[in-house]
């Protein structure tokens, strides 16, 4: 028989995708979330496979994929590309709802690796689904394509692109906040209104 003490509390607390109903709201307390190693709280299915729950940190995936032979200089290359095309439109990948990316290159014997780790607002299906219509949108081509087996045909096949995703996922089993489940919207409305008070507070003096 299950331990209602041990039951209840979780009940409380969460809902059925890990994320808190009672205290998500607290933004002024650290928190940390240990996760199962698959990756997910509760089994639920989702579009393409079992959800997986937003933490203190927020949604994110880590990625990691061995690189095609003779690539590393072209991934490279596609880093300096998004941040040139950041510079020229800062708003160019809004839809995904991002906090931070980070990309690694690293060598495993005589193979390299690329490593893709991302914080975003909307969970894993969605920012996949909106990465594919983002590049499909403006007629560029994605990172990924170097690495191996990825597929060919992922701009007319979402769901190809997000099976690798998934089978490339190496789930966090430790996710921290120091403001925790706080969105990228939320945090900089909070510095506007910073902003917005230090002006008022120089017109004042």
């Amino acid at each position: 028989m299950d331990n209602p003490e041990v039951k209840e509390p979780w009940a409380k607390t969460r809902d059925k995708k890990g994320r808190r109903t009672d205290m998500q709201d607290d933004w002024t307390k650290p928190a940390a979330k240990a996760v199962p190693k698959e990756g997910y709280f509760e089994e639920e299915q989702g579009r393409y496979g079992p959800i997986f729950p937003k933490t203190p940190a927020c949604y994110g995936f880590t990625i990691i994929a061995k690189i095609k032979p003779g690539t590393e200089q072209t991934i490279r290359t596609y880093g300096r590309k998004i941040e040139e095309t950041i510079a020229g439109l800062p708003d160019a990948l809004e839809v995904l709802r991002l906090h931070y990316l980070r990309w690694v290159l690293f060598d495993i014997g005589a193979e390299t690796y690329f490593m893709y780790q991302g914080i975003f607002d909307t969970d894993f299906d969605k920012y996949t689904e909106d990465a594919v219509a983002l590049f499909s949108k403006y007629g560029i081509n994605t990172v990924f394509e170097n690495l191996e087996g990825f597929p060919e045909d992922w701009k007319s096949n979402p769901a190809a692109f997000v099976k690798f995703v998934r089978e490339h996922q190496c789930p966090s089993f430790l996710e921290y906040g120091e403001y925790p489940y706080v969105s990228a919207d939320e945090i900089k409305k909070a510095l506007r209104l910073k902003a917005a008070f230090s002006t008022m507070l120089d017109q004042m003096q």
